[in-house]
């Protein structure tokens, strides 16, 4: 990220997941690993649970309750200090509702109609979904500008969310002829930003994929994960000694990027030590790693969830520090947009 991208804002990284359940091997290698190494002294770092969000889809109740607090016990598990970083639920800091309202004015139908994971999400059904999955993007937009978030963390599959905010920002910004709102910069960067299905390297490791040998999920036991490693699809013939020779071989190349992603290597730097090995000399060497660094969180997952008064507690005093940030720009979003205030 450039200091110089956005002059005049406070260095302020956003980012969230969704409490959909089920966390997997993906959600810790695209965002929550990164979201840890974010953490320090360039940049405020502020991280929620997406609960408004999930509900574009119909949501059990005590589930999602259950669900939020297991995301929240993924994010510290994974190295997110609720004191370093403002960690909290979505729906408990209004200002993203009333902001996403607000955005609705800004935002263009023809925007939303473009998103591809609308497209994706609807499908031929799309007159009967619900009016908040075709309104998604400008409630991501609002997550992200009521903190006046320079820079978030992202996966490819949401790049085109992004890049729908920094149009909002600019749009307003034209408008009401101001510089409120900063242009927020995309953060793409790591080995496996994007980690694929064990089964078929062309598709996305996913939660929702009927067989389960198909991801590793953040509860799986060292067992598991070694027998998912065990089975993992792959090919005949030998490891080249760079990435280019895997340009074909997409399974290949998923795996090597996971490697390089858990023990923070480069793709290339393992690819020289495995270099001329078949997978039956690999996948060990990769399972080890995968075990060596997923255990911990697994357990300690575990005994954050033991004490969900504990996750509660956190997820409050989150909120509160987020809600210091969020409302004074909220305030101010109203001001230039000429709401009138008579409340004292």
């Amino acid at each position: 990220m450039s200091e110089t991208s956005n002059p005049g804002f406070t260095p302020r990284i956003f980012s969230g997941i969704q409490p959909s359940g089920g966390l997997t091997l993906g959600n810790y290698l695209g965002a929550l690993k990164r979201f840890a190494a974010l953490q320090g002294d360039q940049a405020e770092t502020v991280y929620c649970i997406v609960d408004l969000h999930a509900m574009t889809v119909w949501q059990d109740p005590e589930a999602l309750r259950n669900r939020t607090r297991e995301a929240a016990a993924a994010f510290m598990a994974s190295g997110v200090d609720p004191v370093k970083s403002i960690l909290f639920n979505q729906s408990q800091v209004s200002a993203h509702a009333e902001m996403a309202w607000l955005f609705n004015t800004v935002a263009r139908v023809g925007w939303m109609y473009r998103m591809t994971q609308f497209k994706d999400k609807a499908g031929k059904n799309s007159e009967n979904v619900s009016l908040g999955l075709l309104a998604y993007p400008a409630l991501m937009a609002a997550d992200i500008l009521t903190y006046q978030a320079t820079a978030v963390p992202v996966g490819e599959d949401q790049k085109q969310h992004l890049e729908l905010t920094r149009d909002v920002a600019a749009k307003f910004n034209h408008d009401y002829g101001v510089n409120h709102f900063p242009i927020t910069e995309p953060l793409i960067e790591g080995a496996a930003t994007r980690v694929m299905s064990l089964r078929d390297g062309s598709k996305k490791m996913s939660k929702s994929d009927p067989s389960d040998a198909s991801r590793i999920n953040l509860t799986d036991n060292a067992d598991a994960i070694a027998q998912k490693i065990r089975k993992a699809r792959t090919d005949a013939d030998p490891l080249p000694g760079n990435m280019e020779g895997l340009k074909d071989r997409p399974e290949a190349r998923n795996l090597i990027n996971i490697y390089a992603a858990l023990a923070d290597e480069t793709p290339d730097q393992v690819l020289a030590r495995f270099e001329g090995q078949g997978f039956g000399a690999f996948k060990p060497a990769l399972a080890e790693v995968a075990v060596a660094t997923l255990a911990p969180i697994t357990r300690k997952m575990g005994e954050f969830m033991d004490d969900p008064a504990e996750i509660d507690r956190i997820l409050g005093q989150g909120a509160i520090r987020a809600d210091e940030i969020a409302s004074p720009i909220l305030e101010r979003t109203k001001d230039i947009m000429g709401l009138l205030r008579t409340r004292p």
